[in-house]
């Protein structure tokens, strides 16, 4: 009987003490691999989630913080998406003014203190924001494939050090997706060099990295990030008269009224370009052939 008592005591004794070891282990932040053996991570934009994806295939779970559709300038998280920053191990910002980063990357680091922040814009010569209204950068890094190179770079490196063991994968999976944007990069860079307009007119003013790699202008019909007046339609009509423009660019995030109000005038017509698209290398060569042909 005493040696019963013994036993049991015993096993309760380990059980206790395989808890508190495991709480240990969480609590200082050995959590570089879920229980999946995948590694948590969170992006604020749809394109980081190729960028990510195409580096650690399936070494990761991602969760992208800002839908399709959705307005980075204004979107607040849902709860399965806190959900999700509570449990991952890496966050990658995109680190360049994006306001949701601004409202929200405090609370999110706040709720879990040993996610790791990488700030995927480290080393990329950011532009300052033009709306008066604003400081700081513009935020739509991304959009130029020379700087999304960049970014997979910073990707790749802290990848390696969460995870060191699958560096090999990393390393060749980051050297098959840069080729890919460098050959993306050469056909941008082709399929614009005959473009005989440079100047391109846009609702929102989310192109500007593009146009510094390939020669373009934007004229923004957004005025520091409010609607039009009246009178700065007319003077957008007669800028796209004088420079011969004939298609007005828009984003799925934002109203087409006033772009189709300057269309109609122009006997124009409006086009989608998503500069949030999760399918980044296809989209970005829809979004070249769009600015090509207008």
């Amino acid at each position: 009987m005493e040696r019963k008592k013994i036993l049991l005591i015993s096993g309760f004794i380990l059980i206790l003490f395989s808890i508190t070891l495991a709480y240990f282990y969480t609590s200082t932040g050995n959590t570089s691999v879920s229980q999946d053996g995948r590694i948590g991570v969170v992006v604020t934009v749809g394109p980081q989630e190729e960028f990510v994806k195409r580096v650690a295939g399936d070494r990761v779970n991602v969760t992208v913080m800002v839908p399709p559709g959705a307005d980075p300038h204004t979107y607040e998280p849902l709860p399965n998406q806190m959900k999700q920053v509570q449990e991952a191990q890496i966050y990658f910002q995109v680190g360049s003014d994006v306001e949701f980063e601004l409202a929200w990357m405090g609370k999110l680091t706040s709720m879990n203190s040993h996610m790791k922040l990488v700030n995927t814009s480290t080393s990329i010569q950011l532009i300052p924001n033009t709306a008066e209204s604003e400081e700081g950068s513009d935020p739509h890094v991304w959009v130029s494939p020379r700087n999304a190179k960049i970014m997979v770079e910073n990707i790749y490196q802290s990848l390696v050090q969460v995870d060191p063991d699958n560096k090999d994968y990393y390393t060749k999976n980051r050297d098959e997706y840069i080729n890919e944007l460098d050959e993306l990069d050469r056909n941008i860079t082709q399929r614009l060099s005959g473009k005989n307009n440079t100047k391109i007119m846009v609702y929102h003013p989310a192109w500007a990295y593009f146009c510094k790699d390939y020669n373009l202008q934007q004229i923004s019909i957004e005025q520091d990030g409010k609607e039009p007046t009246p009178q700065a339609i007319a003077s957008l009509v007669d800028a796209a008269r004088r420079e011969n423009i004939k298609v007005i660019f828009v984003s799925p995030e934002f109203s087409t009224s006033n772009a189709q109000v300057i269309a109609s005038e122009i006997d124009g017509k409006v086009v989608v370009v998503d500069p949030l698209s999760k399918d980044y290398l296809k989209n970005m060569q829809k979004v070249a052939e769009a600015f090509a042909s207008s």
